[in-house]
């Protein structure tokens, strides 16, 4: 089968055609259209297809990681929306929870009240009104009044309705009848239900939900609409797969019906991507680092793991989500970033960012800010003839002119202040990375560093070497991995039902009963996505909690019916995590099951292993040499520093920095007192030999 891979970044696309049969893949970069992005996704798959020699008709498969749903939470420009909920519970958009992010701080920013994702006026009520344990109804819902608040948000310019009711999660039918109504009233509208989205009790965190999901709706949904209709309008008829928060790949259908699935869809092909490097290489502890344009992005690998957000912890842009996700940091540090002086006189890198549209001053596209590209560039690290393998040239005087402006405001020579915007940016990177580390009590000196995106080899080493991780590991396509991400993945689906069962009384009847029933309807998605029975495999979890406890932990559940010794194995395995991540477990206390899930995975065709590398000598590999400036205990220091073509690399002979790795999707830097060499897998594996 031949697949396509398409990861939309800030500054660039990047696209890999892979055949599964031969073995064969092509990549490709082109600069992202943030204006619309599907403008770039198809300049680049039909120039992926024609320098590969493929007919258009022969793509089995085009798989997409896009940022629609994500830039339009964090620039807060989706769609105008409404809302229709209980009487009395208007405000729980605004009211949120007693619990604040920021415990004993009276400025702190709630985005929920700071940047409503649903004004107050579009927020309506009507009677109606179901009550636990079992969600019976206490008063009938009032479809008139229903009717009558759509013709209201209708007349509001709405676009977009999120349904909200009280304990949906026991009961959907109030929600059901509803969405049914506002269809009717608004056709043109996209509607939405907490239920269909987030089956599960807290109100606040279930309602934001479904507020997210209907203010990224009708962008996702046109931009998925659009882009199957460019891919078919060019002859592939091969279908279009959406990357999903949850590390799996999903239906354009599915994603048109849940658009909050990609709130997180650019991010998590990178992680996906640096797993399956590290795997090829023989490493299972990873954290995956991926600089792109305009941010870094931060994943974490246990065992072979992809580690998952909590509860407790999943947001986009500080708004809380029920929706399963991988655990992905993201902070605005990126080859684009600006580094300047802020009105208090301190020096400051990122978030800002020159973006792709004009860019850092190096690409001649009219940036006139100093950015890390930039710096980059006036260190020597970047080789201004050699840039995306030579498509690209780079303007080096125009890097020095920012760059100089810069180095006046800070009273520093030129060099000084280039190296400063690397530290500074390396720093910002390395404390990021110990907030999801060090801070959650894990060891980042027990794990490899995936340096990855187009500027993550830039920088890994130096950041490896701020945090003592010993190694840092180099796909053989850099730049490309999060596109081949998107490769390494199946068809991903979750289900969820809220419970409250505790332990010494569990309803085990009730138990086998809800997890058949969810992998039932899970079963009949694939079904209906055409995945064949035999492709579709199921995986078992319960959220659970000491009783009194405020929060939950996912423990696995054995597959088959559940007896009374399962359930007691269950109990147990929920001690043990407890005590690895709060270091202490109370096994004589009751346990709480409070969510039963049931993932579902439909198997899809997948990128092989990489190539091997077919590199002869290091002496073949060498391009020439070069001046380039790093800092060491003595200062900064200018190196005559060898330059590599990584595809010449042989495998298995180490070298010395300071040195520099061109390849067409990136370019690595191994700075002084660092070896790397080329492992049987094709990645470049850098270790800290000597300290300068």
């Amino acid at each position: 089968m031949k697949l396509i891979g398409v990861d939309v970044g800030g500054t660039f696309t990047d696209l890999v055609l892979a055949d599964t049969d031969s073995g064969a893949q092509v990549i490709h970069k082109v600069p992202s259209t943030p204006d619309d992005p599907s403008r770039g996704v198809m300049t680049g798959v039909a120039d992926l297809c024609r320098m590969a020699g493929v007919d258009h008709g022969a793509i089995d498969f085009v798989l997409h990681g896009t940022t629609i749903a994500t830039n339009a939470v964090l620039e807060h420009r989706g769609a105008r929306t409404g809302m229709i909920t209980n009487d009395g519970f208007r405000d729980i958009l605004h009211i949120a929870r007693h619990q604040r992010v920021e415990h004993y701080s009276i400025l702190q920013e709630l985005p929920w009240q700071n940047r409503p994702l649903i004004q107050r006026r579009h927020r309506k009520t009507v009677k109606g009104r179901l009550v636990p344990p079992t969600g019976a109804e206490l008063e009938p819902l009032d479809e008139a009044a229903v009717a009558l608040a759509a013709r209201e948000l209708l007349a509001q310019g709405v676009e977009s309705v999120a349904i909200c009711f009280l304990f949906s999660y026991l009961n959907p039918a109030h929600e059901d009848r509803a969405a049914e109504i506002v269809r009717a009233e608004m056709p043109n509208a996209f509607v939405t239900t907490s239920s269909a989205l987030s089956p599960q009790f807290r109100e606040f965190e279930r309602f934001t939900t479904a507020a997210l999901a209907a203010f990224v709706g009708p962008k996702v949904g046109d931009y998925v609409t659009r882009l199957e209709d460019a891919l078919h309008q060019i002859g592939i008829d091969g279908e279009l797969r959406i990357m999903a928060s949850n590390g799996g790949v999903a239906t354009a259908r599915m994603v048109r019906e849940k658009p909050a699935l990609t709130l997180m869809s650019g991010l998590a092909a990178g992680v996906l991507g640096g797993g399956w490097v590290g795997a090829a290489a023989g490493r299972d502890r990873l954290i995956t680092f991926d600089i792109g344009g305009t941010s870094a992005d931060i994943g974490i690998i246990d065992r072979g793991q992809i580690v998952e957000t909590d509860a407790r912890s999943t947001s986009i842009a500080g708004f809380p989500l029920l929706m399963p996700m991988l655990d992905i940091h993201t902070i605005g540090a990126g080859g684009g970033s600006i580094a300047r002086v802020d009105p208090g006189g301190a020096f400051r890198v990122g978030p800002q960012s020159a973006g792709a549209t004009p860019g850092p001053a190096a690409y001649g596209r009219g940036g006139t800010l100093p950015t890390v590209t930039d710096a980059n560039l006036v260190l020597g690290r970047l080789d201004p003839g050699d840039f995306l393998g030579g498509a690209m040239a780079l303007d080096s005087a125009a890097s020095q002119a920012v760059l100089q402006t810069l180095a006046h405001q800070l009273g520093l020579p030129l060099n000084d202040a280039a190296e400063g915007v690397l530290t500074i940016l390396n720093a910002n990177m390395a404390n990021a990375i110990r907030s999801r580390t060090v801070q959650k009590g894990i060891d980042p000196r027990g794990f490899a560093l995936v340096a990855m995106g187009g500027a993550g080899p830039l920088h890994g080493a130096e950041v490896a070497a701020m945090l003592g991780i010993p190694e840092v590991i180099v796909p053989p396509y850099p730049g490309i991995t999060s596109a081949m991400g998107l490769l390494v993945t199946d068809l991903k689906y979750d289900a969820v039902k809220t419970l409250f069962q505790t332990s010494g009384a569990f309803d085990l009847a009730r138990v086998n009963a809800d997890l058949v029933a969810m992998q039932t309807d899970l079963a009949t998605r694939f079904a209906d996505d055409s995945i064949p029975t035999g492709d579709v495999s199921f995986t078992r979890v319960g959220d659970l909690r000491y009783v009194g406890q405020g929060y939950e932990l996912k423990v696995p559940i054995p597959p088959g019916d559940l007896d009374a010794v399962a359930m007691a194995g269950v109990l147990q395995a929920f001690h043990v995590a407890h005590e690895a991540e709060y270091g202490h477990a109370f096994p004589a206390n009751s346990v709480e099951v409070v969510n039963l899930r049931v993932i579902g995975r439909g198997a899809m065709p997948k990128l092989g292993a990489p190539s091997a590398p077919h590199g002869t000598s290091l002496q073949a590999a060498i391009l020439r040499q070069t001046e380039t400036v790093f800092r060491t205990g003595s200062g900064l220091c200018s190196y005559a520093t060898t330059l590599y073509r990584r595809e010449a690399l042989p495998v298995g002979q180490p070298f010395p920095g300071p040195a520099i790795v061109l390849q067409k999707d990136t370019t690595t830097v191994i700075p002084p007192g660092w070896l790397a060499q080329v492992h049987a897998s094709g990645s470049l594996i850098l270790t800290q030999e000597v300290h300068p």
